[in-house]
């Protein structure tokens, strides 16, 4: 327990470094952004081509991953049924809202989380590799179809193929798959430069809570507060209840399980709303909100599974 707590102790203090630096006004405005390009398409493909590289296949494509999809669609499914019951919100806006309860933030604190934490970075993988290439097209194709009318079929499907982060897993997953022991001299770049990832999306989601203010009024607060509860508590009972009753995963793969369920919304939630000016102020609340919140359930987590 010690170490977990520790964990969240160091994720902690990077977030909040971050959070001072932009409050202070120590750097230039477009920092974040910067930062965030950064790890998007250097740094964390470097960190996941790394480990993926050096994991056993058996590691990513294993029991938590199926439990994983199914949590996924049973919390999707739950905010469907009562947006269409009580919210009866259009298409777009309820496909937003579904995403908001069940997708979540594998990379800016699901990869410290696997690391400091849970101790493996393999584990993130993945739920990383289902949420790029099978939700997120997923997720796009029906916001194109119910806001254009149409959407372009090559485009949903070659989107997968051109996010760095994907390109980087697959790489390293062939690697694995047909055990190819890649030099050290050579991978030793891909650690080096992998290793800024996580400082660098840490300090970014920092500065990004500076100024937010959750919950105002007229922006929807009934579906924001039932997406975040979705995501932060349904969600990982949800996982626990699968993991641990129905596949009789073991203790060390359940904790696993139900941690990376407890996470946060993904802010590319957030983005495809802004793409789409769809849901957006649902979107960004619910980011907020259950980022917040998500630290004291992973910490109850924690207490319970670890």
């Amino acid at each position: 327990m010690l170490g977990v707590l520790t964990g969240f102790g160091i994720i902690g203090f990077v977030i909040a470094v971050g959070y001072l630096v932009e409050r202070l006004g120590f750097l230039p405005g477009d920092t974040r952004l910067v930062l965030n390009r950064v790890a998007f398409f250097v740094a964390t493909p470097a960190l996941l081509f790394s480990v993926l590289a050096e994991s056993h296949p058996s590691t990513v494509f294993s029991g938590p991953i199926l439990v994983t999809f199914i949590t996924v669609i049973i919390s999707g499914g739950l905010y469907v049924a009562i947006s269409r019951i009580w919210f009866k919100r259009p298409v777009a806006e309820t496909t937003i809202g579904t995403a908001s309860s069940a997708y979540v933030n594998a990379n800016n604190i699901g990869l410290p989380v696997a690391t400091y934490v849970l101790g493996n970075p393999q584990l993130v993988a993945p739920l990383l590799l289902l949420q790029l290439i099978v939700m997120a097209p997923t997720t796009l194709g029906i916001l194109d179809i119910s806001t254009r009318g149409k959407a372009s079929f090559g485009a949903i499907v070659s989107q997968p193929l051109r996010n760095p982060m994907i390109i980087a897993s697959l790489a390293g997953l062939l690697l694995a798959l047909f055990h190819v022991q890649v030099p050290p001299p050579v991978m030793a770049p891909f650690e080096l430069i992998g290793g800024a990832a996580i400082p660098m999306v840490l300090m970014a989601f920092g500065m990004s809570l500076v100024g937010q203010r959750p919950l105002q009024a007229g922006s929807g607060r009934a579906e924001i507060v039932v997406a975040s509860t979705i995501k932060v508590a349904v969600m990982p009972i949800v996982a626990f209840l699968l993991a641990r009753f129905a596949f009789h995963l073991p203790a060390d793969q359940v904790f696993g399980v139900v941690a990376l369920a407890a996470l946060p919304t993904a802010q590319n939630i957030y983005n495809f709303a802004s793409r789409y000016q769809r849901g957006v102020i649902l979107a960004r609340d619910t980011v907020l909100i259950t980022t917040i919140g998500s630290v004291p359930v992973l910490v109850v987590v924690a207490a319970l599974l670890a």
